[in-house]
């Protein structure tokens, strides 16, 4: 189970950024009297009572961006509310209930999450009667509070966790396994249609030359030893330039929203191309949402006995630099060669995605990488890591406890993660890794500490995170 998370969303200036950095005590998202100041969504990890869940502040909605970037907004918004667990909409008590307000309602109606509605900027007792007017609205618990005066913080954060889902403790290995996603994505004309056709041992995609066949996301299922798989076709991504009719915008929003939903994403590419802007651009596209990949080389009967499969790899290599970890495959989708093993490959990054370390191993081994390469120093002063824990899964969430997050280089957390990758049981899926500050009133020793007991430690650990 990855991160829960909890978006906060509302029209234009009614303070969402000011919640946003209140609720996480500390300066994140730009504050503004300018509407608008907010675009793309920000996270920030939080942890409260030992539960841990992800923050997301979020544009206004119904905002008019001076620089021509509306939709782009609210795909990010559509994007949040999608993904959220617990939506905090957030109203203006001081300005009162704006028309606008009612559209941001009108938008939640049909969303089947738990909704607390925030009357920001009650600042004051004598302000409550005012907020009685939201409850016009009918979406979510009402609750009074005050980003400025510090008003009700305590009683928000409560309500937010009572409506967090339950975490679950169960070891993915002695549960049932759901079943697996796979979303096939590439540009047009990769032979993804063939490739599924192949896959189901049926005709059920349109198959043609002409690129762009597949406007719309379809899930095929169908099974292969014993295992059920979802099979999702996407339609061929094209560049944004060439977006021109609104059959092509919301076939990229499909493919988009299948890369997410998806447990993994087999990224196609025709080996006869290059790699274009495209192509980039979806894999920065499945980096960002943390997915699980495949490279995929398709068409290989075109190409084996012109070019080594070295030369493709050491292409793809040099093009995405910071996905070293992504496994490579080579196939012909029409013949179906190596596509079993293909589909192997895929359910081992699913079950290494749901994978859990024991806290004490990931704090073991965290000891002897830092005893192996110490963090540079920092201002003349070490820094140190106190405790490590994984939080969730799918991703894998791992927690570094620390005396100051900013000591710590890009250089170094680049370290650590491939000291996971290269010792841990998800080698091969992306991680997420936080660093946070320790409570000043732990007094704990550092890890590699003679006294240190990492099997004793508890998750309940974090303030004043920084990512």
């Amino acid at each position: 189970m990855s991160v829960p998370k909890t978006v906060i969303v509302g029209r234009p200036n009614v303070g969402k950024s000011s919640v946003f950095n209140w609720l996480a005590g500390r300066r994140l998202s730009i504050v503004d009297e300018v509407a608008g100041v907010t675009r793309d969504r920000v996270t920030y990890l939080m942890e409260e009572e030992g539960r841990f869940f992800e923050l997301v502040d979020t544009g206004g909605v119904g905002m008019n961006d001076v620089d021509n970037l509306t939709q782009e907004i609210d795909d990010q918004i559509e994007l949040a509310l999608e993904t959220a667990d617990v939506i905090l909409f957030t109203v203006d008590t001081r300005a009162g209930l704006l028309p606008l307000d009612k559209e941001v309602a009108k938008r939640l109606r049909y969303v089947d999450k738990p909704i607390i509605c925030v009357a920001n900027k009650t600042d004051s007792a004598t302000l409550d009667p005012q907020a009685y007017e939201f409850y016009k609205l009918g979406r979510g618990k009402l609750i009074r509070v005050s980003a400025i005066q510090n008003r009700n913080r305590d009683e928000l954060i409560e309500m937010i966790l009572e409506r967090l889902p339950e975490p679950t403790h169960e070891d993915p290995l002695t549960t049932e396994e759901p079943a697996l996603k796979v979303a096939i994505v590439g540009r047009r004309n990769v032979g993804k249609s063939t490739f599924v056709n192949t896959l189901s041992q049926a005709e059920r995609m349109i198959v043609s030359e002409i690129p762009g066949t597949t406007r719309d996301s379809v899930d095929v299922r169908f099974e292969m030893d014993g295992k059920v798989l979802i099979a999702i076709d996407t339609p061929g991504l094209t560049r944004k330039k060439a977006v021109k009719t609104d059959v092509e915008y919301y076939s990229t929003h499909r493919a988009q929203r299948s890369i997410r939903r998806a447990d993994v994403s087999l990224m196609f590419f025709d080996c006869s191309q290059r790699i274009g802007k495209v192509d980039k651009q979806l894999v920065k596209y499945i980096a960002d949402n943390y997915k699980p990949c495949i490279f995929v080389v398709n068409k290989w009967d075109l190409m084996h006995d012109k070019m080594p499969t070295e030369k493709w790899v050491n292409y793809l290599r040099d093009t995405f630099r910071t996905m070293w970890h992504v496994p490579i495959a080579f196939i012909t989708g029409e013949s179906g060669k190596n596509m079993k093993a293909l589909v192997n490959h895929t359910q081992m990054l699913f079950k290494q995605a749901r994978q859990r370390v024991k806290t004490g191993e990931l704090n073991r081994l965290v000891g002897r990488a830092i005893e192996h390469n110490p963090p540079p120093l920092d201002r003349h002063r070490r820094p140190k890591v106190f405790y490590a824990t994984q939080v969730s899964s799918e991703p894998p969430t791992i927690v570094l406890i620390v005396n100051n997050p900013n000591s710590f280089s890009p250089q170094y957390r680049r370290y650590l993660l491939g000291v996971f990758r290269d010792q841990l049981s998800f080698g091969e899926v992306p991680i997420k890794l936080y660093l946070h500050r320790r409570r000043q009133n732990d007094d704990r020793d550092e890890i590699g500490h003679p006294d240190d007991r990492p099997e004793a430690m508890g998750p309940n650990e974090v303030e004043d995170a920084e990512r």
